[in-house]
């Protein structure tokens, strides 16, 4: 899936009218593009409900593009889920170089049974811009897959993330 909304990165942070903070003091000054990409990244929050199954993958696109879009470095998140599929939490689990994060299946693993997660969604960042899933993606999503199934947790889909674009490899039916 290609979204091609428009998230705040650094190629278009100054494509918009300024944006203020409000010091200690009450003053207000310009935001710095860290409190601007920190402030949207908390924002994002409010892109799901913990009340609502989180079922439809534009949805979760958006998400995901809104907290890992405009990061420099590479970074995993995963949400995990319950059976009715409404989200339990978001952890940014792995948090990399420029090119590679390293993931591990068996950390995953643990943190979904500590979870009691019935399903998860991942998420990476390329900061290169490119959206498109490399080969390594390719085989982490395959190590997942089966590393979950043992403790029966379905792994829905695995987004990969850029400024501008996002793609699913469950839609492209790479999972």
């Amino acid at each position: 899936m290609n979204n091609s909304t428009a998230a705040l990165s650094y190629d278009n942070m100054n494509d918009a009218h300024a944006l203020y903070v409000r010091s200690p003091g009450g003053r207000y000054k310009p935001a710095s593009d860290d409190q601007i990409l920190a402030a949207g990244r908390v924002a994002a929050e409010s892109l799901i409900s913990r009340s609502l199954p989180l079922n439809q993958p534009a949805k979760m696109a958006r998400f995901f593009q809104s907290k890992l879009a405009g990061l420099g470095h590479e970074c995993a998140g995963f949400i995990y889920l319950d059976s009715q599929l409404k989200p339990i939490r978001y952890i940014e689990q792995a948090l990399g170089t420029l090119n590679q994060a390293s993931i591990y299946p068996r950390e995953i693993v643990k943190t979904a049974l500590r979870l009691n997660a019935a399903a998860l969604v991942m998420a990476h960042n390329h900061p290169s811009g490119s959206a498109e899933p490399s080969l390594a993606d390719l085989n982490l999503t395959t190590q997942l897959k089966q590393a979950l199934a043992l403790i029966d947790v379905r792994f829905l889909d695995h987004i990969v993330v850029s400024a501008t674009e996002t793609t699913s490899l469950a839609e492209r039916g790479q999972m």
